[in-house]
């Protein structure tokens, strides 16, 4: 059955860090590309904001998080992480990542379970 369970958000204040992770299972992990998406409050479309591909690590960012957040991968623990620094309001959301069917970070196809995210509030 597929599983990602997010953990890590919280109410931090701008300027601040967290690290989120998601722990996987169901699936080869170390197979697939993962990434991870921001819902914003409701109403607003989701957000694909980092990626890692499975062949070597190689990672794309949206870019308003590019040098801010990075995302990481341990494959041993089927586990990928988040680290989110110099938050701003505006990172506001829920955040839960997902895998694409395939190693690399393209397409809009996603192995996904809906409504296990995180959620992460940042004050000004």
């Amino acid at each position: 059955q597929l599983q990602f369970v997010n953990s890590g958000g919280g109410l931090v204040q701008s300027g601040g860090s967290l690290r989120l992770s998601c722990a996987a299972s169901g699936f080869t992990f170390n197979y697939y590309a993962i990434v991870w998406f921001r819902q914003a409050p409701p109403g607003k479309e989701r957000e694909e904001i980092a990626c890692i591909n499975s062949r070597d690590g190689s990672t794309d960012y949206k870019e308003s998080v590019k040098g801010r957040f990075t995302i990481s991968r341990d494959n041993a623990m089927s586990t990928a992480y988040l680290q989110m620094n110099s938050l701003k309001p505006a990172d506001t959301g829920v955040y839960y990542c997902a895998a694409h069917p395939h190693s690399d970070c393209s397409g809009d196809r996603y192995l996904e379970v809906r409504g296990q995210g995180t959620l992460v509030t940042v004050s000004s």
